[in-house]
């Protein structure tokens, strides 16, 4: 399965996207998780405790492949560098060895959209991902709608958003779907975050599916455990509360893949 998982900053994207990738390792998976957000901490949340470099930092790296220099402008360079080895070259990977985490990092030149050999690389990476990869590709992307734009997630298989209780996220989610719509991604979800009670929890849905109308597949509780593992660098419990509360969510995407 190749999975992106988007939505507005803050709303719980890393967490989702790491508890997912945990879940399918645990489930004897070969898992690529992609760290696309700029604020890069899908390392953290996969307990790999290294200095991480993204790959847009790796300016050897991406003159090799693309034939240019990092910030050299008006250069030629190759729009379809080598990247199948990257994967096992360059990845981060989990104690168990079976979550291979790749972290992109920020194009500064140009601007998010400009075509520079940084983004050449990512953006031919990512398909690579997608399209060539036999394993689960879970992405992190970051926080908006940027990428879709960029139409770097037209081929996922599933496209997760995921809101929490609040009006920007809700306006984050129905530009997400008019994007996604735009560019033919067919299984759209949503996943409501940080949910304390259930008032709350039939108030938002009653208001996320008359304005938005995206099909959501899962509900997550707030929980202080998030914040607390987050404060000391560590992943929150596949069996806490929360834990569980993800994996009713693991199960139904194996069950819309297997359909």
């Amino acid at each position: 399965m190749k999975i992106a998982i988007t939505g507005k900053g803050g709303v719980g994207k890393t967490f989702i996207s790491s508890s997912l990738a945990r879940l399918f390792e645990k489930n004897g998976y070969k898992v690529i998780a992609v760290d696309a957000d700029p604020d890069m901490n899908l390392a953290c949340a996969l307990g790999i405790d290294e200095d991480i470099v993204p790959l847009s930092k790796m300016e050897e790296l991406i003159a090799e492949r693309t034939g240019a220099k990092v910030g050299e402008y008006g250069a030629v360079f190759k729009i379809n560098p080598k990247v199948d080895d990257i994967v096992e070259k360059y990845a981060y990977k989990t104690e168990n060895g079976n979550i291979h985490l790749l972290v992109m990092g920020t194009i500064e030149q140009g601007g998010g959209g400009c075509v520079c050999p940084a983004s050449v690389l990512l953006r031919r990476l990512l398909r690579h991902l997608v399209l060539k990869r036999n394993e689960v590709v879970i992405m992190d992307m970051e926080a908006g709608i940027e990428h879709l734009g960029r139409k770097t997630t037209e081929n996922v298989d599933i496209m997760i958003v995921v809101v929490e209780p609040s009006k920007k996220s809700l306006l984050t989610a129905k530009r997400i779907k008019k994007l996604a719509n735009d560019i033919n991604i067919k299984n759209l979800y949503a996943v409501v975050n940080k949910i304390k009670n259930n008032n709350e929890k039939e108030t938002f849905t009653r208001i996320f599916e008359k304005e938005v109308n995206i099909p959501i597949i899962g509900y997550i509780p707030y929980s202080e455990e998030v914040s607390s593992s987050d404060l000391v660098g560590k992943p929150v419990g596949l069996d806490s509360n929360v834990g569980k509360e993800v994996e009713k969510l693991y199960n139904k995407i194996v069950e819309f893949k297997s359909k």
